[in-house]
């Protein structure tokens, strides 16, 4: 088994330590390594080198450039426009998304299963898999954008909760909100914490993990948040991505307790 995770930059990822660990944990035999991929060369790389892996691991900018690969487009990823991962299957490469199916386990293994009103910080790539994981999982989903073309390709990754998209503002009014998700890269919403007060926020998911806290994790903690770090996201898409690879049902349970602490360890 080979596999490597596509992006750039990627030399802070712990990817390959999580997908080496579990494959030592599984008893099997195969490394996992990091390929810098710029934007505009996924293409370049991924026809070069296909033969070579059994999968990838896609990382920004690439999530959306994943797309323009001539392969079988899971339906899910249609509608959210944006990919993270690419396997094999009978000869044929897939390519689907983990990043929201990693973010509900991740909310599930917390005990949250349920939301009324959900922002989401950010409109990029991993924004549009966290709104159509939440779809119907939140009553309501608001995207906190920087710019309005995104609006329309992230509104249709809902069907079934209320959704609305919003500028990008330094007081988004966290306390409206049961759940909160950054999706930003490191320091681009550490201006958000300035509008935080004691016991005006609720349910924090950082899919940052490095460097860790983030200024807003460590702000909502302050003010009585509670906060889910972004390695539980990697953790939980990570081994999602390992299921299909294998095309095996794994125990994801058992996995995440193996590796969770490993992840922690490394990341600090």
């Amino acid at each position: 088994m080979k596999g490597a995770v596509l992006g750039s930059p990627v030399e802070h990822s712990l990817s390959p330590l999580l997908h080496r660990e579990a494959f030592e944990f599984l008893g099997i035999s195969g490394d996992y390594i990091r390929q810098e991929v710029v934007l505009e060369n996924l293409s370049t790389f991924f026809s070069s080198h296909r033969e070579e892996f059994d999968y990838f691991s896609i990382t920004m900018p690439l999530k959306e450039e994943a797309l323009n690969l001539d392969v079988a487009i899971d339906p899910l990823v249609e509608r959210i426009q944006s990919a993270n991962t690419l396997y094999q299957r009978n000869d044929q490469w897939h390519l689907t998304s983990t990043d929201g199916s990693g973010l509900i386990g991740a909310l599930k293994n917390e005990g949250h299963t349920k939301f009324k009103r959900a922002l989401v910080l950010g409109a990029g790539g991993t924004a549009r898999a966290v709104v159509g994981a939440l779809d119907g999982v939140a009553d309501e989903i608001v995207v906190l954008g920087r710019t309005s073309t995104r609006r329309e390709v992230l509104e249709r990754a809902v069907e079934k909760s209320e959704f609305e998209y919003l500028r990008w503002n330094d007081s988004p009014g966290f306390a409206d909100y049961d759940l909160v998700v950054n999706t930003t890269p490191a320091g681009a919403a550490d201006l958000l914490a300035d509008s935080l007060s004691q016991g005006s926020c609720s349910l924090l998911f950082d899919v940052i993990y490095k460097p860790w806290p983030t200024v807003l994790a460590s702000r909502w903690a302050d003010s009585g948040g509670s906060v889910i770090n972004g390695l539980e996201l990697l953790l939980y898409q990570g081994i999602a991505q390992l299921s299909l690879a294998l095309n095996r049902d794994l125990d994801e349970l058992a996995l995440a307790r193996h590796l969770r602490p490993i992840l922690k360890k490394a990341n600090r």
